[in-house]
């Protein structure tokens, strides 16, 4: 409930800000928060998994934290990416 309140505060802000009311402003505002949270998400789900596993196997950390990372940036611009679209928009 409190993430649907800020999201719907955040549009709210875009839209006054541009100055526009329509429609696709306020697809473009919600876009950009829904982005920024699954990323936020899927990072932390994959931090979660990768320390689940180095406690399980702890040789196997490099690899592991090495993978992590590189699962973390390909998230991270796919992310960008949506902002940006969704920056187009607005």
């Amino acid at each position: 409930m409190v993430l649907h309140t800020i999201l719907l505060q955040t549009a709210g802000v875009l839209l006054q800000a541009t100055g526009t009311t329509g429609i696709e402003s306020l697809g473009a505002a919600i876009g950009i928060g829904l982005a920024a949270i699954a990323a936020g998400y899927g990072i932390g789900k994959i931090g979660a998994s990768a320390m689940e596993s180095i406690s399980r196997q702890p040789e196997s950390a490099p690899d592991v934290r090495m993978n992590m990372i590189i699962a973390a940036a390909l998230i991270e611009g796919v992310a960008l990416f949506a902002v940006v679209v969704c920056g187009f928009i607005l």
